[in-house]
């Protein structure tokens, strides 16, 4: 499976609130490994999911996710 054209900052926002992808995982109700595919582009959450994750790190949903330049 490839990269997704959806850019993210999970990893900076989160780092910056001082959460590790397994207590980001548990505020959201997935597995560590999903955090860990999203950050690095292997996974696409879906718009529940991104919501979620940007109310957990108190974030508008703009701030994480980005359509990667050229993305379809």
């Amino acid at each position: 499976m490839g990269r997704t054209p959806l850019q993210n900052r999970v990893r900076v926002v989160r780092a910056e609130r001082g959460l590790s992808q397994e207590d980001l995982a548990a505020l959201v109700g997935v597995s560590r490994q999903t955090i860990c595919s999203i950050e690095t582009r292997q996974y696409c959450p879906s718009t529940l999911l991104a919501f979620q994750l940007a109310r957990q790190l108190h974030v508008p949903v703009e701030e994480l996710f980005a359509l990667e330049e050229g993305g379809r």
